[in-house]
C-alpha cells in the first residue's frame, strides 16, 4: 500500500471518529495507535508512551495554565461592566459611537482571556441590552460582536499561540510579540469599518449622548485602567526581556488577584471556580496536545509529511499559491472543529510543506491564527456564532450574515500580511535586537 493510500484511510478514519462525537484528543490518539499498528513495523506502547510524555513535559506550556486562570480570575470580576461604563465616555464623539465599545472591549478582554467564544460571550453580555435600548443596528451589534470576538485567538496573552508555539517548536515570547501589531491592525481595520458605515448611515444611527467633562471621563475608567495597566505590564515585561512568558503569566496571575481583591469580587467560591476552569481547560489542551503528538509521530513513521513536502515540491508552487490554498483548507477545516484542534491536527502535516516552500515559521503562525479566526464565523460551526445565538435566540446565518463584513476585513487582513510580512515580524526583530 502506497503513501497516498495510507493517508487516505487515516483521514478518513479521523473524519468518521469526529463525526461520531468522540472528542478530538481521543481521535488523533486512536489514529495514531492504528496508523503504527497496522501500516509501520514500530512498538506502538513504548512510542505512545515517551511521546504523550514528551509532548508536556516541557516549560513551553507553564505559561499556559497561569495565562487562562489570569483570565478566569477577571472574568469573573466586573471587568465587562468596567469596560463599557469606562469606554463609553471617550468614544461618544466618534462615528459609530458605542459600537466602538464591542471593538475596543473585545480587544482588551482579548489580551486577559485568550479565546474568542469567551470574549464574545463576555462583552455581549453587557453591551447588546444597552446598546438595543440605545437604538443601536442589531446587525452591527452583533457583526462588532462576531468579528471583534476573533481577537482573543490573535492579541497575546493567546491560548492557541502558546499551542501553535509548542506544535511548531518556537519560542512563545516571540509569537506573542508578532501578535501585537496585526491585532492592532485588525481593531483599527473594525473601527475604520464601523466609522464609515456609521457616517453613510446617520439616519440609522442615534442620537449622540451629551458631552461629559473631561474629569468625569477618568473618574468612569477608574477601574479600568488598572486592567489595562496589568495588561501592558505583562506584554511589556516579556517584550522588554524583563520576564519570561510564564513568570510574566504569574505576575498576571497575582495581579488579577490583587484587582479582583481591591474591586470586592474575589471570594472563596469565585476563587475556587476560577481554579476548576483553569484546570479543566488547561487539561482539555494538554490532552488535545499529547493525541497530536503521537498522531505526528505515527505520520512520522508512515512518511506522509515527508511525501507530502515532496509532492509540494515538484508542483512548484509559488508561496502565495501554497497560501492561497491553505486558506480555503484551513477555513474549511475551521468549520468544522475548533482552533486549537484544528492547529495541533495539521501541523505535522503542513509544516514540512511550508519549511519546503521557505515560509518563516514564526509569520506563519500569526496567518494560521488570523484564518482561524475568520473560521470562527463562518457557519456551520462557528463559535462566536453559536455565542451570539445563544446571548439573543436570533437565527444562526442571520448572524453569519451580520458578521459577514468582518469575515472579508479578516481576509483584507491575511492579505495585508501576506505582502507587508513585517507587520507580524518587526516586532519580534526588534525584540531580538
Amino acid at each position: 500500500m502506497d503513501v497516498l493510500q495510507i493517508g487516505l484511510i487515516l483521514m478518513g478514519l479521523l473524519f468518521l471518529f469526529l463525526g461520531a462525537g468522540l472528542w478530538v484528543a481521543l481521535s488523533l490518539f486512536a489514529i495514531g495507535v492504528f496508523a503504527l499498528d497496522f501500516f509501520t513495523s514500530a512498538q506502538t506502547g513504548p512510542i505512545i508512551a515517551t511521546t504523550a510524555w514528551s509532548s508536556l513535559a516541557t516549560w513551553s506550556l507553564a505559561p499556559l495554565p497561569l495565562f487562562i486562570w489570569m483570565g478566569e480570575i477577571l472574568f469573573r470580576s466586573r471587568l465587562s461592566e468596567d469596560m463599557f461604563t469606562g469606554l463609553a465616555p471617550w468614544l461618544n464623539k466618534l462615528p459609530g459611537r458605542l459600537l466602538h465599545v464591542n471593538i475596543l472591549g473585545c480587544g482588551i478582554f482579548a489580551a486577559v482571556s485568550g479565546s474568542s467564544a469567551a470574549t464574545a460571550a463576555t462583552i455581549g453580555r453587557m453591551s447588546i441590552p444597552e446598546l438595543r435600548k440605545q437604538g443601536y443596528p442589531d446587525k452591527l451589534i452583533l457583526g462588532t460582536l462576531a468579528g471583534s470576538g476573533t481577537l482573543g485567538l490573535l492579541i497575546p496573552p493567546s491560548i492557541i499561540l502558546i499551542v501553535y508555539g509548542v506544535s511548531a517548536e518556537l519560542s512563545i515570547a516571540r509569537l506573542f510579540i508578532a501578535g501585537v501589531l496585526p491585532g492592532a491592525m485588525l481593531i483599527v481595520l473594525f473601527m475604520s469599518f464601523v466609522g464609515i458605515w456609521a457616517t453613510v448611515n446617520k439616519d440609522k444611527m442615534p442620537a449622540a449622548e451629551p458631552s461629559i467633562p473631561f474629569a468625569d471621563k477618568i473618574r468612569a475608567s477608574g477601574r479600568l485602567i488598572p486592567v489595562i495597566t496589568l495588561i501592558a505590564a505583562v506584554i511589556g515585561s516579556i517584550y522588554g526581556g524583563i520576564a519570561t512568558p510564564t513568570e510574566a503569566a504569574a505576575f498576571g496571575v497575582v495581579g488579577a488577584l490583587i484587582l479582583s481583591g481591591i474591586s470586592g469580587s474575589l471570594s472563596r467560591e469565585s476563587l475556587m471556580d476560577g481554579i476548576m476552569g483553569a484546570t479543566r481547560t488547561s487539561c482539555m489542551i494538554c490532552f488535545i496536545l499529547a493525541g497530536a503528538a503521537v498522531l505526528t509521530v505515527a505520520m512520522g513513521f508512515t512518511g506522509i509529511p515527508r511525501e507530502l513536502a515532496a509532492w509540494i515540491a515538484q508542483m512548484d508552487l509559488s508561496p502565495y499559491a501554497l497560501l492561497a490554498a491553505l486558506t480555503v483548507f484551513f477555513i474549511v477545516l475551521g468549520c468544522f472543529l475548533d482552533g486549537i484542534s484544528v492547529v495541533v491536527l495539521t501541523t505535522s502535516v503542513i509544516l514540512p510543506m511550508v519549511q519546503a516552500a521557505g515560509i518563516d515559521l514564526l509569520w506563519f503562525g500569526i496567518y494560521v491564527v488570523l484564518v482561524v479566526e475568520m473560521s470562527q464565523i463562518t457557519p456551520p460551526v462557528g463559535f462566536n456564532l453559536f455565542v451570539l445565538q445563544g446571548l439573543t435566540g436570533k437565527n444562526l446565518f442571520a448572524i453569519a450574515l451580520a458578521a459577514l463584513p468582518f469575515f472579508f476585513l479578516l481576509l483584507f487582513a491575511v492579505v495585508l500580511i501576506t505582502v507587508f510580512p513585517e507587520i507580524a515580524t518587526w516586532l519580534p526583530q526588534q525584540m531580538n535586537g
